[in-house]
This record gives C-alpha cells, sequence and structure tokens, in this order.
C-alpha cells in the first residue's frame, strides 16, 4: 500500500449493473476482508503454490492476483488474451487486485502483467484446491443466507455433456491431423538438425491433404463403391510412406546442432503422432475396405485431446457431444456444493460416490430431500439414499410403476419437490456462461482445473449477488431516511 493505492475494503461497485463480473468482484472483496475466511482461502493457497517452490528468481505473482485473474477470465468466459488486457487496464479488476493507483504513475512505478506470467501462474491452480476453496464460498453462502442454526439441505442433482474443444472426429481427417503432425515436427528437425531427404516436405503434405480431401468426398457423398475403395486405397498408401519414412528417421535420428535436449522431445513427439498414423491406417483398412465394426475400446476422437469421450444422451436436436458428463449437485440457495466429471461413467453408477462426499462435507447439516431424473433410477440406488437418512428421495423409475410405486410418486411433497428439480436445468445454463459450454483449456488437468475455476466463479457469483442485494437495500433505506427529514 502507498498514498495513491485505493485499499480493498474501499472499492465501490455499481449497484445497478446487470453484468456478472461486479459480484463476482463483489465476493472476492469479501473474501479479502473476511478475516477467518481469509486466513483459510490463503492458507490453502500457499500450501498448493508456495509449497517446496525453489527461489529461482523467475517473476511470479501475488496469490490474490493469481486467484482474482482465474476468476474473472472464466465469469466472463474469455480467453487468455482479453484476460491481460483486463489485468492491465480494466479499472475495477485492478481496483480488487490492489494494484489501481489513483495519482499519476510513471512507465516504471505502474505494475502490470504479461501474458505468459499471467498464463503460467493461473495454471498453477489444480482441482483438489478449487475443490477446498469451492467448499469455504459455499459455507460463507450458507451462513450469510440460513436463518436458522441447523436448516436443512434441499439437493437436486444432474448431469451434462461438458464438451472439448475439438472438431467431429471421423478416422480419415484423424489420418491426416496425424500425418500432419509428423510433418510439422520434421520440420521443426530440418531447422536444429543435419536432417537431409525432406526436401519436397511441403509437396508431401500438399499431395496428402489433397487426397484426404478426395477421399472424404468420395466415402461421403460418393455413390461408387469402386470409385471409394480406390481412393481409400490411394489415401493409405500415401499416409504409409510417410509412416515409413518417419519411423526410420526415429531409428536413424539426426545429429543436433545444439542441445540434444529439443532433438529428443521432438523425436518423442514424431513417434506419438507416427503411432496414431499407424493405429488410424489400421483402422480405416478394416472399416472401409473390410467391412468390419471398430469396437468402442479402440476408438480415439481427437489426438489432441485423448481423454474426450463420444456422448449421446439422447436430447434433441443435438445426437452427440464430444466431452465428458459432469455431475452437479446444488442445494435450495442454488450453490454448486459438489460436483464430479464422470470419466466413463454413466449417471446410474454416481450415488454411492455423491452420497459418501455429501455425508463428508454435510456432517452437521440435516437434509431434507434430494432429487434426480429418471437416468439415476435403480433399486440399489433407492435403497442407498434411503438409508443415508434423507427425509425425502425423490428419484422417479422408468417404465411401468408398481401399486406402491404410484402411490410414492403421486404423493403432494413428492410432486412438489420433482417440479422444483428443473430448477437445476437453469443453475446447469448459469454454470454453462461462466467457461463450462466448451473447456478451451488443454488437456485432462486443464479440464480439471477449469471445471473447477468455472464452478468457484459461479458460486462468486451468488455470493456477491446476496451481498450487493443487501448493499442495495441499505441504500434504499437511507434513501427513505433522508426523504423523510427532507
Amino acid at each position: 500500500m502507498n498514498l495513491r493505492t485505493i485499499a480493498i475494503q474501499d472499492i465501490k461497485f455499481p449497484l445497478k449493473s446487470r453484468d456478472e463480473l461486479p459480484p463476482v468482484l463483489k465476493a472476492l472483496q469479501y473474501i479479502f476482508v473476511n478475516p477467518e475466511l481469509n486466513e483459510k482461502v490463503f492458507a490453502l493457497l500457499e500450501k498448493k503454490i508456495c509449497g517446496g517452490k525453489k527461489k529461482t528468481g523467475r517473476k511470479g505473482m501475488d496469490l490474490w492476483h493469481i486467484l482474482v485473474l482465474a476468476v474473472v477470465r472464466h465469469t466472463i468466459s474469455t480467453n487468455w488474451d482479453r484476460l491481460e488486457l483486463m489485468a492491465n487496464y480494466d479499472l475495477l479488476v485492478r481496483q480488487i487486485m490492489g494494484v489501481h493507483c489513483s495519482g499519476f504513475l510513471s512507465d516504471e512505478e505502474k505494475i502490470e502483467f504479461g501474458y505468459q506470467t499471467i498464463l503460467d501462474n493461473v495454471s498453477l491452480l489444480d482441482e483438489t484446491l478449487l475443490e477446498q476453496v469451492n467448499q469455504l464460498v459455499v459455507e460463507a453462502g450458507h451462513q450469510l443466507l440460513k436463518k436458522k442454526e441447523e436448516e436443512i439441505l434441499r439437493l437436486k442433482t444432474d448431469s451434462y455433456a461438458l464438451e472439448t474443444n475439438v472438431h467431429f472426429p471421423t478416422d480419415l481427417n484423424l489420418l491426416w491431423d496425424s500425418s500432419r503432425k509428423c510433418i510439422d515436427v520434421i520440420k521443426f528437425l530440418k531447422e536444429v538438425t543435419t536432417l537431409k531427404g525432406w526436401r519436397k516436405i511441403k509437396h508431401i503434405c500438399r499431395s496428402l491433404k489433397s487426397q484426404f480431401r478426395k477421399t472424404s468426398h468420395q466415402v461421403f457423398k460418393g455413390k461408387n463403391e469402386q470409385h471409394k475403395k480406390q481412393s481409400v486405397r490411394e489415401y493409405l498408401q500415401q499416409a504409409g510412406v510417410l509412416l515409413n519414412r518417419c519411423q526410420e528417421l526415429i531409428e536413424n535420428p539426426p545429429v543436433a546442432f545444439g542441445k540434444q535436449d529439443s532433438v529428443t522431445v521432438l523425436l518423442h513427439s514424431l513417434r506419438r503422432y507416427s503411432s496414431f498414423v499407424k493405429k488410424f491406417i489400421d483402422q480405416i483398412e478394416r472399416r472401409l475396405l473390410k467391412g468390419e465394426s471398430i469396437p468402442a475400446a479402440e476408438k480415439i476422437y481427437s489426438i489432441f485431446e485423448e481423454h474426450t469421450e463420444w456422448i449421446t444422451k439422447g436430447k434433441l436436436n443435438k445426437k452427440v457431444e464430444l466431452g465428458h458428463l459432469l455431475l452437479i449437485t446444488t442445494d435450495q440457495y442454488h450453490f454448486i456444493v459438489d460436483y464430479k466429471i464422470m470419466q466413463r461413467e454413466k449417471d446410474a453408477s454416481q450415488i454411492n460416490g455423491l452420497n459418501e462426499r455429501l455425508q463428508h462435507k454435510f456432517t452437521t447439516r440435516k437434509m431434507y430431500s434430494h432429487s434426480f431424473d429418471k437416468g439415476f433410477h435403480s433399486k440399489d440406488n433407492f435403497q442407498t439414499l434411503q438409508q443415508s437418512g434423507i427425509e425425502h428421495v425423490i428419484l422417479p423409475k422408468r417404465g411401468k410403476l408398481n401399486k406402491e410405486e404410484k402411490e410414492r410418486e403421486s404423493d403432494k411433497e413428492f410432486k412438489q419437490l420433482r417440479y422444483a428439480h428443473s430448477a437445476v436445468e437453469s443453475n446447469i445454463n448459469m454454470l454453462e456462461h461462466h467457461g463450462l459450454n466448451r473447456c478451451m483449456d488443454k488437456g485432462l488437468h486443464g479440464y480439471k482445473r477449469c471445471v473447477g475455476v468455472s464452478v468457484l466463479a459461479y458460486n462468486l457469483h451468488l455470493l456477491g449477488n446476496v451481498l450487493l442485494d443487501k448493499e442495495r437495500k441499505l441504500a434504499e433505506r437511507r434513501g427513505m431516511a433522508l426523504a423523510k427529514a427532507a
């Protein structure tokens, strides 16, 4: 702090704004100025980010700056370039970070954040840390909202498909992706080694791409089966020639000009992409030339995001989604109290794990109701939920109901809670607007971090709405008092 810096606790927020950023920044301010919450959050950040860190002299960022920028990016669902702009020039964001000064500054005094600095430091957050911070935010929201000391919980659980940033996969375009990346790696090897024999590498790339487009047109739009198979054979022949040359290069690596480390990394990448070329050549030959059906366990839907799953939930006008199912549980205040990324799992298999996590998180809170849709139903799941002490289990059954089930599902309380379950769909929609419509981060680790930060931004948005609502009511009362006095 200096004389020109505005204290974080003194920041004023626009009470009439309908934008999603002010409520989130208001909630961050509440975390910073609340001593108990501040201590817990910073203890978690220090343990994760600073624990075991070596003093290398590399320029870093404050823990508070890392948390603020991570949440801001997902609040407005933007990219790293926009985040860099906001970190350096947005007045409200810089105020909540504690780096905005009211006076004039020279270029040397102004605190600025570089693109790579922001990217490297924000990426230090992980799934476990974000889950713990989320739990603290939910508890803070409950403290502000609940009227009784032992208020009951009304929970709702549903899942939806969170997409990864991939194009629609076919075995033909996946083979082209793999071949293209092999060629890219070879171009880099030519710059750092004594590699020879690849003078026509641009011609190889253009020829392979032209054959890929010709084959795709024949396979998906052509009517002559002989022309289709001939085009596929030519495509596989060209890809096979490239694969053989890549394997020769891997077995007899060229001599490096400088450091060997970069060449080792490039050869590792070439080996990886070559294995994909080999895999897709085999699959295309089996499927299109021999008429075999490829088992789902052998399929890969992206060479860049290998963890991607093929999801078909039977939704209207959206038959296929590429990503993972995300399970979320919200309470009566719409806070997300639990979430999980489901990897090759279905809804009905989540009840036991979900029940254990909720029992661990809310040891002193009574669960009045917990509602699901029909996709979660099974006889064992219903018994598990009943035995967990939940007063009203809303788990509709698929298909025909017996007499006992009809009586249970026709109960007035059951119907009301089942109707109230639809609120979770609006929670999912709001979560999608906080960066979870399509995950733009790379890799499974980035995917999990993206989910954690977006859920945190969502919960902070709700907490900020509560705080701003209290400020609005206080301002109204002051205005009425002044009007009466006048």
